[in-house]
């Protein structure tokens, strides 16, 4: 394979508790560059096979991840876009799909556009809807004991979450020449056809897993 200038997507994926596997796909080229099997998802996995690819003569000019913080200092040097189907994925774990509240339900339909507008479009939908709630989600709620907490803790994580991922989802527009993708989506195919062909196959033992693993990666 010929080194060139890649975009990266980078992801990793559990087949179950303890075993999985990262992998850096090169959009331009439709190619898995690189692997592993890994225990658990961390930094130093994402250095070493950036360290492998790069030693190859590949030259990385943008990363897009699923928005980890240690992972995305890995990439510290490059535009790194964060996947926005994780971030629409980390909204749905906090908001549900039917919120309760108003504020939530407002925050849902605000997050359903993050992959149809620009930045400055859904910047300014996210600081209309912080302003107009701030003092709700300031409220708390007060034990017998005398100890407190935020009562509205959901909707303070979600918006946590946009607040800090935000200068990392709409990468893709900042840099238009580079055709960097908005979400690790081939990353996430491969990572689908590996636990169907696994889950056909769950009595194999994990040399025959990898075996399979490694003959999907090298197609």
């Amino acid at each position: 394979m010929t080194p060139c200038p890649v975009v990266i997507e980078a992801d990793t994926t559990f087949f179950n508790r303890h075993e999985g596997v990262c992998i850096f796909h090169a959009a331009q080229i439709n190619k898995v560059l690189t692997y592993a099997f890994v225990e658990s998802e961390t930094a130093l996995i994402y250095k070493t096979l950036r360290n492998n690819i790069e030693r190859r003569g590949f030259t990385i000019l943008a990363a897009v991840i699923d928005g980890r913080k240690g992972i995305r200092e890995v990439f510290s040097d490059v535009p790194v876009q964060m996947c926005q189907y994780h971030q629409l994925m980390i909204l749905r774990r906090y908001l549900t799909m039917n919120p309760r509240l108003e504020a939530g339900q407002e925050l849902r339909t605000i997050s359903k556009s993050l992959c149809n507008v620009n930045r400055s479009e859904f910047e300014f939908l996210f600081a209309q809807w912080c302003i107009k709630w701030n003092e709700f989600l300031k409220e708390r709620t007060h034990n017998i004991d005398g100890k407190w907490r935020y009562t509205h803790r959901r909707l303070r994580s979600a918006r946590r979450s946009l607040m800090t991922n935000l200068p990392y989802l709409f990468t893709y527009q900042d840099y238009p020449v580079f055709k960097i993708l908005n979400t690790t989506n081939y990353a996430e195919s491969v990572h689908s056809r590996i636990k169907e062909l696994l889950r056909v196959h769950r009595g194999f033992n994990s040399a025959l897993k990898q075996k399979i693993i490694k003959e999907i990666l090298a197609k």
